[in-house]
């Protein structure tokens, strides 16, 4: 049975939820049976859209509203040509909220709060979330080093202070959480909530395959590693015998790869190499990437999902938080929420008990 609301925070006012608890939109994984889940446990579930076709967007949208009566939110890039159509369908079926990994500009921001949608970026540094506080965002989501993914070099005790001292408006935590302890720290520092990926991934709920969770669950605290030879850019990933081989590979050898993934890209999503140029002019222009940067990123889509989706680990990567070396099963979403509100409820009173 679902817990009753606990904790009333900015987060949980501004999107209904019932607790300041987020799973986070990772592509392959956040789809509509994990967020679905996680939005009739009463958290914030975020619905992964940059491995989407718009038609399959809309067709995930309409799916998780079938399956849950609940407030639920869209990750987008910003830098999509297509970024405009992706938010129409947010307003046009009411999805609550819209998170971003990159920084959305100002006049989409506004369009979106124009139809009572909240807007959150996931920001990396506190100079980020000074300008999309400035530019009308809701709140933001800050991801510490520990976190899976794309991620930065700082730790979450560090970047959490850091961003909460810049800015007025709420922030969610996010990396190196998992449990009770996690919530009532990160709201001892002033967080309204926290987000996790790691955890929720790791859940009855989600359709990676099981086996693949199986093996998620092997990995110690030393089990991830941060490489660029991915695509590029920072990517915290499982230390698997393909990444070992990926970080030893030359450079005949990955343009083939690179060249080969990029094919499958296109064939997948159905876009045209013109609107794929635009969006790498877009990254480039829009960032610090370069074009060898963001050619070499076109390996990240199919990557992934040769790893998550299709449980290739000989041939896919496994994005993970070093948090997976403390996990040692797969609750339901229901389960791990019920729990984590309980812990951090016990946790507190234990701390109130000590002081008085």
């Amino acid at each position: 049975m679902t817990t009753a609301p606990t904790f009333q925070t900015k987060l949980t006012e501004l999107t209904g939820v019932d607790h300041p608890i987020v799973q986070t939109g990772m592509g392959w994984v956040a789809g509509p049976r994990l967020v679905s889940a996680t939005a009739n446990a009463g958290a914030l579930g975020i619905l992964a859209s940059a491995t989407m076709t718009l038609d399959e967007l809309e067709k995930a949208i309409v799916e998780v509203k079938g399956r849950a009566d609940k407030p639920f939110g869209v990750n987008l890039r910003a830098d999509a040509s297509d970024a405009p159509d992706r938010c129409r369908l947010l307003i046009d079926h009411g999805v609550k909220v819209a998170s971003f990994a990159l920084a959305p500009k100002p006049e989409l921001i506004a369009t979106l709060k124009e139809h009572d949608i909240v807007v959150m970026p996931s920001i990396g540094a506190a100079k980020h979330a000074k300008k999309v506080a400035s530019w009308g965002a809701d709140m933001v989501m800050i991801q510490g080093g520990e976190g899976g993914g794309h991620t930065g070099a700082v730790p979450t005790t560090l970047l959490l202070p850091s961003v909460l001292d810049a800015v007025d408006i709420p922030v969610v935590a996010a990396g190196g959480f998992f449990d009770g302890r996690g919530l009532a720290a990160a709201m001892a520092y002033g967080a309204a909530g926290i987000g996790m990926g790691t955890r929720f991934l790791l859940t009855a709920d989600s359709a990676v395959p099981e086996d693949v969770r199986r093996r998620y669950l092997e990995f110690g605290l030393d089990g991830t590693v941060v490489t660029t030879k991915a695509d590029g850019m920072p990517h915290r990933l499982l230390r698997t015998e393909f990444i070992d081989t990926l970080e030893k590979e030359g450079v005949t050898a990955k343009l083939a790869r690179t060249i080969k993934r990029t094919r499958q890209f296109k064939e997948m999503s159905g876009l045209p190499w013109r609107t794929l140029v635009k969006d790498g002019r877009s990254m480039v222009h829009g960032g610090d990437r370069t074009w060898a940067e963001v050619v070499l990123a076109a390996n990240t889509p199919m990557l992934l999902r040769a790893g998550l989706v299709e449980g290739d680990t000989s041939a896919g990567m496994l994005s993970s938080g070093q948090v997976v070396g403390l996990l040692d099963d797969l609750p339901t979403c229901e389960e791990l929420v019920d729990r984590i509100i309980a812990g951090a409820v016990d946790r507190l009173k234990h701390l109130d008990a000590t002081h008085t």
